[in-house]
């Protein structure tokens, strides 16, 4: 691949990378350590806005509302960050992972074509590609039981998060636009904590939620609305089925999992798709 392809990919990969320890530090907040769910995303926008609100305001990039647009981002992420943290109290990790990455690529790819985008075969087989491994990988022979009410919450999450990105393609400024959100999201997301939070906070959950949000939520998302303009909804939604591979890889080194061939198949896939699709 030229060099500029292969940066946009390596930069790809370590925000997907991002993407997934965000699962995990969720996963290991509200499952582990039992921390309320609305509480752990509060903890999470709060560490976010800081830590971008600082990046802002030592590189003189100013702080600008953006008018509907803004309100469309601000809108989503709250959507994504309150639907993941609640859907995961009932579902297990793969199947909401399953079910989240599934959905945006369904709406990024809809966005794409209402917008006109330019949809090469390519890209279809990628998304085909990367669609059958996490099936193969994370929706196992039998019946699968859903819970409606948290599948729906997942559901939700994922349109968020695919409306999300795709208002990231209209920014001109990644940093101070991914800024904006958080800072203007936060206060919202701790008026509902005060308000709807069951009050279970643990010193472990706090940690991780704010990691989460100051690391791999808040930098993370303001590479990703760099990268989203040239990458397009197509190949932006292809590119995030790497990130339920990539979260169970990471329950593997940090829980001690035993990685299997079917894992080691499936990501072979999963991350195939996404080179085929990152092809110009």
């Amino acid at each position: 691949m030229p060099l500029g392809v292969m940066r946009l990919f390596l930069l790809t990969a370590l925000t997907m990378t991002a993407f997934a320890a965000n699962s995990v530090l969720n996963r290991a907040a509200v499952g582990g350590t039992d921390m309320d769910p609305v509480t752990f995303g509060a903890v999470r926008l709060a560490a976010g806005a800081v830590m971008l609100a600082g990046l802002v305001a030592v590189q003189g990039r100013g702080f600008a509302p953006a008018g509907r647009g803004r309100i469309v981002g601000v809108g989503a992420l709250l959507v994504y960050i309150f639907g993941f943290s609640l859907a995961y109290l009932s579902l297990d990790a793969g199947l909401g992972a399953l079910i989240l990455f599934g959905v945006v690529q369904v709406t990024m790819f809809a966005g794409a074509l209402a917008r006109r985008e330019p949809v090469p075969g390519a890209r279809w087989l990628g998304a085909g590609l990367g669609l059958t491994g996490l099936v193969w990988l994370l929706w196992p022979g039998g019946a699968v039981s859903v819970p409606i009410g948290h599948g729906a919450l997942m559901v939700a999450a994922g349109i968020g998060w695919g409306v999300y990105s795709l208002q990231g393609q209209r920014e001109r400024d990644a940093t101070q636009a991914t800024a904006m959100n958080f800072l203007l999201a936060a206060p919202v997301a701790v008026a509902g904590a005060w308000v709807f939070g069951a009050g279970a906070i643990s010193g472990a959950g706090v940690t991780l939620a704010i990691v989460s949000g100051a690391l791999t939520s808040g930098l993370g998302y303001a590479l990703w609305y760099a990268l989203i303009p040239a990458l397009g909804a197509g190949r932006a939604a292809v590119a995030q089925l790497s990130v339920p591979v990539l979260a169970l890889g990471g329950g593997m080194v940090v829980l001690g999992e035993p990685v299997t061939w079917r894992f080691v198949a499936a990501a072979a896939l999963v991350l195939g798709g996404v080179l085929v699709s990152m092809r110009r």
